[in-house]
């Protein structure tokens, strides 16, 4: 009995399967953010590390934050965030950098990763950043700030 014959490499799909499955699981955040925000705030010791494209198209933030975080910026709903707000393609949220309020609006699409470490749960997507030069690639940096909500990560994919 012959083995048949190894094909080559697969066909490139007509069906773009990796922007479905990221968009999916980009619904696991928005329910996940929509049950927070119906519930009243975080059950138990969960808590989120939300990491965003900063100049993707739609992010709404203060300009201090954009000149400090010109790329991407992580931010921590725990303890200290309030006006929760969840809608079908973007949330909205108050939260407090260095002592000082402010209020961004995020899109799911430039979320680049979402992390809930009480329950040790990671998602990872890939952002395409529209009409925007790619930054070349650097390492996985992560930093933060006494008294400071905000965590910066540099979620990269490993090739």
């Amino acid at each position: 009995m012959t083995e048949p014959p190894e094909s080559p490499e697969p066909p490139d799909s007509l069906i773009p399967y990796d922007e479905i499955v990221q968009d999916s699981l980009r619904g696991v955040v928005r329910k996940v953010l929509q049950d927070v925000a119906a519930g009243g705030g975080l059950p138990g010791s969960h808590h989120f590390f939300i990491a965003f494209r900063t100049r993707f198209p739609g992010v709404e933030m203060p300009k201090h934050l954009l000149e400090r975080y010109p790329d991407e910026m992580t931010v921590v709903l725990q303890h200290r965030y309030w006006d929760l707000a969840v809608e079908d393609d973007h949330f909205k949220v108050g939260l407090t950098f260095n002592q000082v309020p402010a209020k961004l609006h995020i899109p799911y699409q430039a979320i680049s990763g979402f992390v809930d470490p009480a329950v040790n749960f990671a998602l990872q997507f890939a952002v395409a950043m529209p009409d925007l030069p790619q930054a070349p690639e650097e390492p996985t940096v992560a930093t933060s700030e006494p008294g400071s909500n905000v965590v910066s990560f540099d979620f990269k994919r490993k090739k």
